[in-house]
């Protein structure tokens, strides 16, 4: 990119303000056009700016010195890590990719993929080897239509046993077989160590395919002691549902729903925006006070912005509210971002149960910049599709309170039985039973040992950037409403 004569070319946004430094000379500098762009984004927006020396507003006092900066760095991701906050321990989340195109699509639901999610576990008796546990099966998928159901087990991919080290790297291929096993608990239900995995000589080969899923997997009405508990497994925010979301509440609303079970055990995560329509559809008593606060970095506190619950969808249709004082959440590790903002800002309001393992711990929001002058989508560079997510938010509850690194922790601790995973939205299966249980105040459901096998990993591993809490709207958008609003 060529500088003009300020030298460093300032992003021109009305709302924002980072600095340019002085004009040393008056001859434009060449310099990696991606690169300049990876520095000024992150440089404008960074939640962690501060903590990083080479984001400072007078880091360069020359073009020629940023120039140099830039071309040390090959790769645009290069220059991007460098500049991410203790990657492995704070910012575990911001990202780049160079097709945002793609990146759109995920947000929207559409990804390519065989249609199916699993949990991985350890072989009893194995010091390495692994097997999975289908846990869920989507709609219309390649997977639903080779008939695998939740609850089945597999051992190996293309022919190749998986271990802690190779199970990633083995659901690479565009088409792959699966190989089933049994699971046979040896008639000693409470000693895992006796379970033994047997290959029973059945396989699948399955084809990824762009799927488009809808996050509303699974509504159920049930009778619990004469009172209608509503269910819904809900898998992302994803706000081109927000409306469908919303009739399922109205169905709710009409049934007379007085409990709800809001299953988020496999949601990593979405739109901030619906998680604050998702709140007001569980309340509705709250209406213009505090669902979540945005807090940015400190060039930006002009920004902070509060999600508040309300009345209606950006379309304007009323939001369909149950008006509830006490909600069920059902939770693993793969609960993450919008997930957890749902329990920490609910909590703020009403009695949340948890119900199941300790959550991944995201309390951050980020937003999609692009390389334009106000960095959204508009008025994008046409000479490449890079686009950064990065971190640019912390999210509070109304008290003040994010969700911790370690996640929340849940009233009631259990895990998913690999032996018998049950039947999503089925009274018996074990986590949905434990609400139903104290619904009715049965006391500490009663499950057995073999429900606290926890995990060693799941599908969720194998899909980038899914454990995502973003900002639906634009930079200038967001100010402009937080302007309108104070």
């Amino acid at each position: 990119m060529k500088f003009p004569k300020t030298l460093l070319y300032c992003l021109v946004l009305a709302t924002f303000t980072y600095s340019c430094f002085d004009d040393v000379d008056d001859n434009a500098i060449s310099a990696s056009e991606i690169n300049d762009f990876v520095w000024k984004g992150m440089n404008a927006v960074y939640l962690y700016k501060d903590n990083i020396p080479d984001l400072a507003n007078d880091r360069f006092p020359s073009t020629l010195e940023y120039a140099d900066y830039l071309n040390n760095f090959g790769l645009p991701k290069d220059l991007f890590e460098s500049l991410i906050y203790q990657r492995q321990t704070v910012d575990r989340f911001s990202w780049i990719v160079d097709d945002y195109i793609a990146l759109e699509e995920l947000f929207n639901g559409v990804s390519v993929r065989s249609g199916y999610e699993f949990d991985i576990y350890p072989i009893p008796g194995s010091a390495t080897n692994m097997f999975g546990v289908i846990r869920l099966v989507l709609p219309g998928s390649n997977a639903s239509d080779n008939n695998l159901v939740r609850g089945q087990v597999f051992t190996t991919i293309d022919g190749i046993a998986m271990t802690e080290d190779n199970y990633r790297s083995l659901f690479r291929p565009d088409s792959y077989t699966i190989a089933f096993a049994d699971y046979d608990d040896n008639s000693t239900p409470e000693n895992l160590d006796d379970d033994i995995i047997t290959p029973n000589g059945e396989n699948t080969t399955l084809t990824k395919t762009e799927l488009s899923e809808n996050p509303i997997f699974k509504t159920e009405i049930i009778d619990v002691g004469g009172a209608n508990l509503g269910y819904l497994m809900y898998n992302g925010f994803t706000s081109s549902y927000n409306s469908q979301l919303n009739t399922v509440f109205n169905n709710f609303k009409s049934n007379n729903v007085e409990h709800l079970v809001l299953d988020l055990r496999y949601n990593p995560g979405g739109s901030v925006l619906t998680a604050s329509y998702l709140g007001s559809m569980i309340t509705g008593q709250f209406n213009g006070e505090v669902f979540a606060k945005l807090i940015y970095n400190n060039d930006l506190q002009a920004n902070n912005y509060d999600f508040e619950f309300e009345s209606q969808l950006d379309n304007n249709a009323t939001i369909n509210s149950l008006n509830l004082n006490k909600i069920y959440v059902l939770t693993t590790e793969d609960s993450a971002s919008a997930s957890e903002m749902i329990i920490n800002s609910l909590s703020s309001y009403i009695e949340v149960i948890q119900i199941g393992g300790n959550t991944t711990g995201k309390s951050q929001a980020s937003i999609t910049v692009y390389d334009s002058p106000n960095l959204e989508r508009e008025g994008a560079n046409p000479n490449h599709t890079y686009a950064m997510q990065p971190l640019v938010a912390n999210t509070l509850n109304k008290l003040n309170n994010s969700v911790p690194s370690n996640g929340l922790t849940p009233t009631i601790n259990i895990f998913e039985n690999p032996a018998n995973y049950g039947v999503l939205g089925d009274v018996n299966e074990p986590l949905l039973a434990a609400a139903i249980a104290d619904i009715l105040g049965a006391g500490r459901f009663n499950y057995s040992t073999r429900s606290q096998v926890k995990p060693s990993g799941s599908s969720n591993e194998l899909i980038p950037h899914v454990n995502e809490m973003y900002i639906d709207e634009g930079i200038l958008d967001l100010h402009k409403k937080s302007i309108k609003n104070n």
